[in-house]
């Protein structure tokens, strides 16, 4: 008998609700900002910005500015101290620990607790539910799920009270039930050093029946090439013949495909990606066919999308979900019941389709190189490099570029510093062709590039084995939803990564 089968279907009715999304997507939306502005009209914010008396979206966008981590952080730092009721009415007990801004090292996002149920929970479910859609012929309650999360600690030493990675708040404060169906313990799970957790997980885990994996593609690897040591097994699915799915997120699956393929062999393997922030979840792939993801519209999220190019604009204009174009970067901006309103997010996104509404992320409004006008973002960088690695052979473990301003022959160029997991035939051929794809998908690029005048070729430096972990291990963010800035556009970051380089591996 298969268990799956029988479970699966107490999620049909589930599935007919977000199938509604193709055709009721603005009322559903409308909905939720109507609800979302009602439930905070008595907090500080809301009689600040007269919540009682917003009538329509127009009212809401005329009346309360767009945010950013900058403008937030007042009310955040109350929060910690212990206040309530500022942002939102309910009880704030829990702070997602993110990667920081120009002015801090890291940033704490408020999580309520009806967040954690209608956002972050619910996403996971829907997850599951869209999953079996997809693979009728499932088994995956047959075995354990294996969840590879962050950890935390108490917020300003007060015990009533959580600061850490979204994925330590999730499994600290799930359903008890879960628990029979998921590894490792939570014991192990929260341990805050990274070597010695992957350890404990990688001995908890390898006698156990895996069915699916959640996490960060790039730690996860690291866990499963761990596991394939201690095993001295060639595959994962020797391991766990019975896995089928890894629900990844966090970063861009590009650069790992072919990792995963030499590490994974079975054809019944799937990989689904869900977009799961500390802010929120937001959208989770419905068709493996496509890489994008179905944008969830009904969960305690308001979403609003700001054009690229108005972004650091005093006062940008942003559009609701019926107002978007397709085939256009948009910054995402956020109202949420965990109190972030109109909250710009530092991610950017495409949409591709909208019966339903279906996007791909194409980078962050930070991440990026614009320093000759050429507009690079990290969706050209990961076509450029999937091409590159397609026509030498290669597999790019992690890369970081940069511009280089100015060298003493008067010339400008970007740097890329990247770390193969298989090197290329040449390194001057994947160079150039990395040089070229970004030309073919970016005109910007391309126009900079004409006759080398404004801009040179690329230069690509191999990166030593290990360099970006040890980076990382540096600043203190292994493990969990820290990763490596994939595009800057000053060399703060690659400096350091260059001078590191140069050391031996710690």
């Amino acid at each position: 008998m298969n268990i799956t089968k029988i479970i699966s279907k107490t999620f049909d009715s589930r599935l007919k609700q977000i199938d509604l999304y193709a055709t009721q997507a603005s009322e559903i939306q409308h909905s939720v900002l109507n609800r979302l502005v009602h439930q905070a009209a008595q907090t500080e914010w809301g009689k600040k910005y007269d919540y009682s008396s917003i009538r329509s979206y127009e009212d809401f966008r005329k009346r309360v500015p767009i945010q950013t981590y900058e403008e937030i952080k007042p009310y955040v730092e109350r929060l910690r101290a212990g206040e309530q009721n500022l942002l939102w009415p309910s009880e704030i007990r829990w702070f997602a620990k993110s990667s920081g801004t120009t002015n801090d090292k890291s940033k704490f996002l408020p999580v309520s607790k009806e967040a954690l149920q209608d956002i972050h929970y619910r996403g996971g479910k829907d997850a599951a539910a869209l999953y079996f859609r997809i693979n009728p012929d499932s088994h995956f309650f047959s075995g354990k799920g294996l969840i590879l999360g962050g950890s935390h600690s108490p917020n300003l030493n007060s015990n009533h009270s959580l600061v850490g990675d979204l994925s330590a708040i999730l499994i600290q404060n799930v359903n008890p039930l879960i628990n029979f169906v998921r590894v490792p313990s939570k014991k192990i799970a929260l341990m805050s050093e990274w070597e010695t957790k992957i350890e404990a997980i990688a001995n908890s885990t390898i006698p156990v029946n895996v069915t699916s994996l959640s996490g960060v593609p790039s730690w996860m690897l690291v866990l499963i090439k761990r596991i394939l040591e201690k095993t001295g097994k060639q595959t994962l699915e020797e391991v766990w013949p019975n896995l089928e799915v890894f629900f990844h997120g966090g970063v861009a699956f590009t650069p790992y495909r072919e990792q995963y393929k030499q590490v994974i062999h079975s054809p019944k393997m799937h990989y689904v990606e869900t977009y799961n922030a500390s802010e929120g979840y937001f959208g989770t792939q419905n068709d493996l066919s496509d890489p994008a993801m179905l944008l969830m519209i009904d969960y305690g999220i308001f979403y609003e999308f700001v054009p690229l190019e108005e972004v650091d604009k005093e006062n940008p204009r942003a559009y609701c979900l019926e107002e978007v174009e397709l085939n256009k970067n948009y910054a995402m901006v956020i109202s949420t019941s965990c109190g972030l309103w109109r909250y710009m997010i530092g991610d950017t996104v495409k949409f591709t389709g909208k019966n339903p509404y279906k996007f791909v992320i194409t980078g962050r409004t930070k991440h990026f190189i614009n320093a000759f006008g050429e507009e690079l973002i990290v969706d050209n960088a990961e076509k450029g490099l999937a091409k590159a690695c397609s026509e030498t052979g290669a597999q790019v473990s992690e890369y970081s570029a940069a511009p280089v301003f100015m060298d003493e022959h008067a010339k400008c160029r970007h740097q890329w510093l990247i770390e193969f997991a298989k090197m290329p035939d040449s390194v001057e051929k994947f160079a150039a062709i990395l040089d070229a794809t970004l030309k073919e998908v970016n005109s910007d690029y391309e126009a900079k590039r004409w006759k080398d005048i404004a801009l040179q070729p690329l230069e690509v430096i191999v990166a030593r084995p290990g360099l970006f972990h040890d980076w990382l291990a540096q600043r203190g963010k292994l493990g969990g939803q820290h990763k490596v800035p994939r595009l800057s556009n000053t060399r703060e970051y690659i400096e350091t990564m260059l001078a590191l380089n140069s050391s031996p591996q710690i």
